[in-house]
């Protein structure tokens, strides 16, 4: 399936891109050479793989790289108070946020 220059304006229309005129060939030409990648990788049959969790699994076993979930020791007040010092709104210790849902 080849994109049309409309198909390419629109695109830069839904990126947010100001695109000119003389640019318009060169984007849709990439575009297509994107999309023609896409179908072939989409071509390939993968029913018999089973999905890796990592790509380096393929190699060995690979660990997760997780830290130990430990508590971390309270801060007192004085630390929480420097932080919370260019919070725009901020009440018994908390931060305000502006109520989105009503």
């Amino acid at each position: 399936m080849a994109l049309t220059e409309s198909d390419v304006t629109r695109i830069a229309q839904l990126a947010r891109l100001h695109l000119k005129e003389a640019e318009l060939p060169t984007l849709g030409a990439e575009l297509n050479q994107i999309m023609a990648l896409i179908e072939q990788l989409q071509s390939i049959d993968t029913s018999n793989i089973e999905p890796l969790a990592h790509p380096l699994s393929v190699i060995g076993e690979v660990g997760l790289r997780l830290r130990d979930d430990i508590a971390l020791p309270a801060n007192d007040e004085a630390t929480r108070d420097h932080f919370m010092q260019n919070a725009p709104a901020r009440e018994g210790g908390v931060f305000l946020v502006p109520r989105v849902i009503e």
